[in-house]
């Protein structure tokens, strides 16, 4: 059975499962050791992915207690798949990451009130676009009356935390769901989907609007269903393997079920969701039918079809900064950074260890602070020497974490996703771009 599929739940100790299988590709070589922000961190073996690979193997196996150290490695890994970059064996790291929580969570192992409240919200909340469009309105309020600010001071961590990840919530009319079509300027080049996200349109519906607008541009209607949900990673992660299972179903009937002969690709504008759906046949035994093939994140699609509208000048100095899920899952590094050097004028600075993680990784810079804190440090540190006006990234996961960063260390850098800049350097100018 391949490591790369994912089949019905499991049992712990069967050891021709998935999960045993998917362990016996680690050759334990260790050239994943130094790419793995926890073991840089801590340098501990069981904080590394040879050393839970060998945990979730030993499990499998009987030769080790499904403990709450097993369950507390496991959910300490960030889940960024830099290790996967470096695996000579093709250890598919992040399947087995999720089957291993997935049998914690069934163990009943995974304990807290932070591991409750995410499960609750993900399922009940996340999963369901008018619950959290309520919540978030919720929010905005409570921000435009100051109340957050007041509150601060006696807030539990977790809470605490929260509110100060969570950036300025728009405007009700800047959270409106996308128009189900939007049409190509002419030359007409294509037709593509896009999926919203959950949220994407809450907290950045600004994204997913420049999003559409350059590709309109660059002559593809852009189709929107609006029966589309919740792309299912954050649950996937959380060991919650049916909720993203359902959830997958779900959008696969939504972006035309076994037919998706009417659009050229399914694009995506957050590297969590553009992972999740070109790994959907990971969960479902049935298959995605060609849904996950032709999954694209919107830099590598606007990258391969050729950027066709001429842009303005925007003389700026510039860091980006790959997203796990994008350059690790997804194996797309250079499309953004092409894109972003057709810009006139616009500086690109390197920086050291970009393809590194900033910490966020959905909801672990909650539940797990003080490991989120330390990597976030690391990647600062890094940006500030290379001292950019803006920091560009394409998760709002990340978003959020570098924004929170960038305001701990008092710096004037901006946070944004790439394609906004792109849809800016689109706009009017007083003097025509040659």
């Amino acid at each position: 059975m391949s490591s790369a599929e994912c089949p019905e739940p499991i049992q712990i100790l069967d050891v021709d499962s998935e999960i045993y299988s998917g362990t016996l590709d680690c050759v334990h070589c260790g050239l994943c050791l130094t790419s793995c922000p926890t073991y840089r961190v801590t340098g501990r073996e069981t904080s590394s992915p040879r050393g839970r690979v060998h945990l979730m193997r030993g499990v499998a196996e009987g030769e080790i207690e499904l403990s709450q150290t097993v369950a507390d490695e496991l959910h300490l890994c960030l889940g960024c798949r830099a290790c996967e970059t470096k695996c000579p064996s093709g250890v598919r790291y992040g399947a087995l990451l999720e089957q291993g929580r997935a049998i914690v969570a069934q163990s009943g192992l995974r304990k807290g009130l932070g591991f409750r409240v995410e499960g609750f919200a993900l399922r009940h909340v996340l999963a369901h676009k008018g619950r959290l469009k309520w919540l978030v309105s919720l929010l905005g309020w409570v921000q435009r009356l100051r109340l957050d600010r007041l509150a601060a001071p006696f807030l539990p961590g977790g809470l605490s935390r929260a509110q100060r990840l969570l950036p300025a919530i728009p405007p009700s009319a800047e959270r409106e769901r996308l128009p189900a079509f939007t049409p190509a300027k002419s030359p007409r080049r294509g037709r593509v989907a896009f999926l919203e996200g959950c949220v994407m349109p809450e907290l950045f519906g600004r994204i997913n609007r420049a999003s559409v607008r350059v590709l309109a541009a660059n002559g593809f209607d852009v189709w929107v269903p609006g029966d589309q949900v919740c792309c299912g990673a954050l649950h996937a992660h959380s060991g919650d393997l049916a909720s993203a299972r359902d959830l997958a179903r779900q959008n696969k009937q939504a972006f035309g079920g076994e037919d998706t002969e009417g659009f050229d690709a399914l694009i995506t504008n957050s590297a969590g969701c553009g992972a999740a759906l070109r790994e959907v046949d990971h969960w479902l035994p049935e298959g995605s039918g060609s849904l996950e093939g032709k999954a694209r994140d919107v830099a590598e699609f606007l990258d391969e079809v050729g950027f066709r509208e001429p842009l303005r000048s925007l003389p700026a100095r510039v860091c980006y900064d790959d997203p796990c899920h994008l350059v690790h899952a997804q194996g797309v590094a250079s499309a953004p950074r092409r894109l972003l050097d057709l810009i006139p004028d616009l500086e690109l600075v390197p920086h050291a260890n970009a393809d590194r993680c900033c910490g966020a990784a959905g909801t672990y810079n909650l539940l797990q602070a003080q490991m989120a804190d330390a990597v976030l440090e690391q990647k600062l540190d890094d940006l500030e020497a290379a001292a950019p006006e803006w920091i560009l990234t394409g998760n709002p996961g990340c978003l959020m974490q570098l924004q929170s960063g960038v305001a701990s260390r008092g710096w004037e850098a901006e946070v944004a996703h790439p394609i906004e800049l792109l849809d800016q350097a689109l706009g009017p100018d007083e003097s025509p771009v040659a």
